[in-house]
């Protein structure tokens, strides 16, 4: 049910809109500004918080926008006055004057710690970083329980739009079992060389990229919806159905597929080319005879889809939710049921430091928890800056053990966290 729409104007229409702060200063932190500074009806920009300052000019200036700098705490009421975004280095101090935080980074280790810092300043965060999310998601989530806040990956984003149809096909009495992502190409062996051309052409970084086309985004975004809707693995990696139209998915599956509970997974090359699908069980005779006669097809299993993805334009509706009704679109059930578990893209040799995600040395794939914590294999997203301490070779899973991990990380603390905290719901599985 749209309802949305109604409280937003209300928000405007009683000159309260919600004052949305973005970190980052990349594709999407412009994508998103530029979506509600064209008019969303209660909702404005308080401020961005960047690196790279210059950017995040650039994005308010393209935009027509007035910013005004700020650098430290005892700026701010003066900022304020002036009714202009803030323009900040500091994440912290752009969470003290705005409702929800918005974090598009796609960083592990800073997004780690907006998310923190935005939590003990008892604000909404939403997730555009689904790198951060599928690593350490799980103990975030219980940091902003604790603190009586919403943290939540976009809608809009292929989790999102998956936790949707989930919702959806759950309310009107289907059991989901099934959810995934419509994905067009796949090549584990991609790197930032083979999508430089690509990435010029539609204004992103090679690396960011590379990571949508080896499958680590479509790992990281799987594991989201895993952890949210409680689901598991058919095996690593997924079975990535090659299919014509996602329609073909109630072909390749039957409701024995499901007998130890829901899946994530994924069709490929399948029109209608994007978005995500969720497939529902139902076994109840006058429901499957209505979902014939409008239809659905025989059943038990009936498949629901999206074939569109917007996240700019749903990340702003995202912060709407979790102010106006404590509502995440799409956030960790409890402890961790799948992970992102890094595989060498090539031949590595002891030295060599892992360039991470999007990189050349490796990708991430999705494995269950249990299986990537009993083999002490290393998150895609901690790999980073991990000196290998012994050979790899290519197609091979990187552990722990294969590797020296940097000094004084907050993200490495954080799963080491989570391990634990975690540890009894993980062996229950």
């Amino acid at each position: 049910m749209i309802i949305l729409d109604t409280a937003l104007e209300q928000r405007e229409a009683d000159g309260k809109p919600i004052r949305l702060g973005i970190v980052g200063s990349g594709y999407m932190a412009r994508g998103i500004a530029g979506q509600v500074l064209a008019g969303m009806p209660g909702l404005r920009i308080g401020g961005f918080a960047a690196r790279n300052l210059d950017a995040a000019a650039a994005i308010l200036s393209e935009c027509r926008v007035e910013a005004t700098p700020v650098a430290s705490e005892a700026e701010v009421g003066g900022a304020l006055r002036e009714g202009r975004p803030l323009l900040t280095p500091d994440p912290a101090l752009l969470s003290t004057v705005v409702d929800v935080i918005i974090e598009t980074t796609g960083d592990v280790e800073f997004g780690a710690s907006v998310v923190l810092d935005s939590i003990r300043n008892r604000k909404h965060v939403v997730l555009v970083n689904a790198e951060l999310d599928a690593t350490v998601g799980p103990i975030l989530k219980r940091y902003a329980e604790e603190a009586g806040v919403v943290l939540t990956n976009t809608d809009g984003d292929e989790p999102g739009v998956a936790m949707n149809l989930l919702r959806y096909v759950r309310s009107i009495g289907l059991r989901p079992v099934l959810a995934g992502n419509i994905k067009g190409f796949i090549d584990p062996y991609r790197t930032p060389e083979t999508q430089a051309a690509f990435a010029e052409s539609v204004g992103q970084r090679p690396k960011m990229i590379t990571s949508f086309a080896d499958g680590t985004k479509l790992a990281m975004e799987t594991t989201i919806v895993a952890n949210a809707a409680g689901f598991g693995v058919a095996r690593r990696g997924m079975n990535g159905w090659q299919c014509s139209h996602v329609r073909e998915v109630l072909d390749l599956v039957s409701p024995g597929t499901f007998v130890n509970g829901g899946l994530v997974d994924y069709v490929l090359g399948a029109e209608p080319g994007s978005g995500a699908f969720v497939v529902g069980l139902s076994d109840e005779p006058i429901r499957q005879q209505y979902l014939k006669y409008f239809k659905m097809g025989d059943g038990p299993l009936y498949l629901f889809y999206t074939p569109w993805h917007l996240p700019q334009a749903e990340a702003p509706l995202t912060a709407a939710r979790a102010v106006l009704f404590n509502d995440p679109s799409v956030t960790p059930l409890s402890g961790p049921r799948c992970d992102v578990v890094t595989i060498a893209k090539r031949d590595l040799a002891a030295g060599e430091a892992l360039d991470g995600i999007g990189g050349f040395t490796c990708f991430g794939t999705i494995e269950n928890f249990a299986e990537s914590r009993e083999a002490n294999l290393l998150p895609m997203g901690l790999s980073e800056g991990c000196t290998l301490v012994r050979d790899v070779g290519r197609g091979t899973a990187v552990t722990y053990d294969d590797v020296q991990l940097p000094t004084g990380r907050l993200a490495d603390r954080l799963r080491r966290e989570q391990d634990r905290h975690f540890a009894s719901s993980v062996y229950a599985q």
